[in-house]
């Protein structure tokens, strides 16, 4: 799939932060705002502007109202009217500080969303940069299923009609929680981490051949279903096919490259009398044991060569 950019709309960031609206010249759904990045506009109201980025929410706290005060209101004018100018993406007081009537009256006349909050700045920016860096993580959409299995984010993956959502149901029954089916959207919130989410159109919906929708929320409880997790582990579902040779140990360490990310992944063949959800189960619980430093395939193998009267250290 192709990978794209995140957006989040202005109301979104307004609502997740409980902010103050002050003026905003359109309706706060319809702006969007791109960058992850913030900055707090010390040094653009002294003057410098180099490298300034419009994309940008500027934050404006104590330092920054304090350098303010000193000056008179023409020259206070002349600053605002020189950072506003450059229609920044938003301009937000923290910490309790008001945008004065000439900071007020700028905003609206460079059509600038101006927005406070009580918040610590340093609090703020850290919730604001944290909750940017997931809506707008760069992102792509596979098809599959995704589950949360013992604490283990799975990912299962295969051609249509192998049986992934049939297994969802049967882990959901079995007490694991249901987070997207068919559509999964994957974003890279870091170097090290993919989170896995639904769409919001298909979001605690799963679909079963021969029944159609299934609102997996209303019949199983709000308990089994996350609106996300992080993807630790995937799962590739395909039917059996005679004389192919399957992994048995579990030495070999297999991983798939979502983005840039490397994620554990193992292939489980398919066919009648073969219970998924119970094998997808240990699969979790197995992950979860590596993870923890526990790799029963390797004990196995060190078991084995003493056994054989080899040094499993020297090899």
């Amino acid at each position: 799939m192709v990978e794209s950019r995140g957006r989040v709309s202005l109301q979104r960031i307004i609502d997740e932060c409980k902010l103050e609206v002050v003026c905003v010249p359109d309706d706060p759904a319809n702006i969007s705002i791109v960058s992850t990045e913030i900055f707090r506009p010390g040094l653009r109201l002294a003057g410098f502007f180099d490298e300034f980025d419009e994309k940008r929410i500027q934050i404006v706290g104590n330092a920054e109202c304090l350098y303010m005060a000193r000056f008179d209101e023409e020259t206070k004018r002349d600053k605002l009217t020189a950072l506003f100018s450059r229609k920044p993406a938003a301009v937000i007081y923290a910490h309790g500080n008001k945008p004065s009537e000439v900071c007020l009256e700028i905003a609206e006349y460079f059509s600038v969303p101006l927005l406070a909050t009580e918040a610590n700045t340093s609090e703020f920016i850290a919730a604001l940069i944290s909750f940017l860096n997931v809506q707008l993580a760069p992102q792509i959409t596979r098809h599959g299923v995704f589950v949360e299995v013992y604490g283990e984010g799975t990912l299962i993956l295969g051609d249509s009609g192998v049986g992934k959502s049939e297994t969802a149901i049967e882990l959901i029954k079995r007490g694991h929680r249901f987070i997207a089916d068919d559509a999964v959207e994957l974003r890279k919130v870091s170097n090290k981490t993919i989170l896995g989410a639904a769409p919001d159109l298909i979001k605690y919906y799963i679909e079963l051949r021969g029944i159609g929708i299934v609102d997996v929320r209303r019949i199983f409880g709000m308990g089994s279903v996350k609106a996300t997790e992080k993807v630790d582990l995937i799962i590739n579902l395909e039917p059996w096919e005679e004389g192919k040779m399957y992994d048995r140990f579990g030495l070999d360490n297999e991983y798939t490259d979502i983005m840039g990310v490397k994620i554990p992944s193992i292939v489980v063949p398919v066919r009648p009398g073969r219970n998924l959800a119970v094998i997808i189960e240990i699969a979790a619980m197995n992950h979860r044991q590596k993870k923890m430093g526990y790799n029963t395939a390797e004990e196995f193998n060190r078991k084995l060569m003493m056994m054989s009267g080899l040094d499993p250290d020297a090899m």
